[in-house]
């Protein structure tokens, strides 16, 4: 049984239909969704969002963070940053990865630390995903 999915970043809107399941890194792990799921909201860390649109196809989304709302009438993924797989460049997330670490072995403030902390996440699960859809 279908149920509406949204997904937006605060850049644009990434998907927006009926779906029949998805599947998220919530907070404490890997989350599945399917029709008529429990209400809850949870953060999402960085990774992929796996979503079957009704009628079989499957779409495979980058998340940077958020939070995904489930509601008895609705799904929301509220994302940080997001992406679909197939846009994300290696060089760049490799780029990224590689300045995040450099600045890292510098000498910082606790939110430096913290901010470049989740820069590292960002471009490592990036690369994950990017490698993986590559093969």
């Amino acid at each position: 049984m279908p149920f509406p999915l949204r997904v937006v970043s605060v850049e644009r809107s990434l998907f927006e239909g009926d779906v029949d399941f998805m599947i998220a890194n919530g907070g404490d792990g890997e989350l599945g969704v399917l029709a008529h799921h429990a209400p809850l909201m949870t953060v999402l860390k960085p990774g992929p969002l796996t979503i079957r649109v009704t009628g079989g196809e499957e779409q495979l989304l980058f998340v940077g963070g958020g939070f995904l709302e489930v509601l008895p009438d609705r799904v929301t993924v509220l994302a940080d940053v997001a992406e679909h797989a197939d846009e994300i460049s290696v060089e760049r997330a490799e780029e990224a990865r590689r300045r995040a670490q450099e600045k890292l072995a510098g000498t910082l403030t606790t939110a430096e630390e913290t901010e470049f902390q989740n820069a590292l996440a960002i471009a490592e699960a990036r690369l994950r995903l990017a490698r993986l859809r590559r093969g």
